[in-house]
């Protein structure tokens, strides 16, 4: 026998895996391919679900948006999936595990920006709330352009409604009063603040000045006159 057959006959032999085991494994094979059956037989399922109810939202021409029930991350990549292929809008709000949704829309009804920021914060959307918010805010924008284009500084806030709770309502109207009749008080017209000489007054004065300032340096730097004191004798 060569030094090589002695070397290899005396290694042990990998252990044998007998027959229990292997039965152990093929079971437990067997039992995650069908819950990975399970589980996808279970996601055909709901998805066939959901495009028929989508396909039912798509079809009632008074449904602009449909909300669905809160669940899991898998079922909410469905929807979004189906709503995608079928040229619809859709987020996700909510906590994660929580309270997690999916919304929809149809296109010709897409969210705004003020429409997605609420159901971010968890609130209701009114679009006639909204509206009205908006008029106002176009009425404060307008107010804001009129007193910078007159010059005038106006109190942001009714003193009126703000502290009648407070001081009551007559003394609250006197104040409003007072601060309608000062309310040029403190502030400069702007008419007040351009310089209103010509280029050649200012040109004028620039070169009184300048010469003003000349002479003065030239009698600073003339000796001041002293009495000859030096003896003559």
């Amino acid at each position: 026998m060569d030094l090589l057959g002695s070397i290899l006959g005396s290694m042990e032999k990998p252990p044998t895996i007998d027959d229990k085991e292997k039965k152990r494994a093929k079971a437990q094979k067997a039992l995650v391919e069908k819950q990975q059956l399970k589980e996808k037989q279970k996601l055909d399922e709901f998805r066939e679900k959901m495009q028929k109810r989508i396909h039912e939202f798509i079809k009632d021409a008074a449904q602009p948006k449909l909300k669905f029930e809160p669940m899991e991350k898998v079922f909410r990549a469905l929807i979004h999936d189906i709503a995608d292929v079928a040229g619809l809008t859709s987020f996700s709000f909510g906590i994660e595990e929580e309270d997690r949704y999916v919304m929809i829309w149809k296109k010709e009804f897409c969210p705004g920006d003020d429409e997605l920021n609420a159901y971010k914060r968890g609130e209701a959307w009114d679009p006639e709330k909204a509206k009205e918010a908006a008029r106002q805010k176009e009425l404060d924008d307008r107010l804001d352009a009129e007193q910078k284009n007159a010059g005038t500084a106006v109190p942001a806030s009714n003193y009126r409604d703000k502290y009648k709770h407070l001081i009551g309502e007559d003394a609250a109207k006197d104040a409003a009063k007072n601060m309608k009749a000062n309310k040029s008080y403190g502030f400069v017209p702007s008419d007040n603040k351009r310089d209103q000489r010509t280029i050649e007054q200012v040109l004028n004065d620039t070169r009184a000045k300048k010469k003003l300032k000349t002479e003065h340096r030239s009698d600073s730097s003339k000796p001041p006159d002293t009495e000859d004191t030096t003896d003559q004798s």
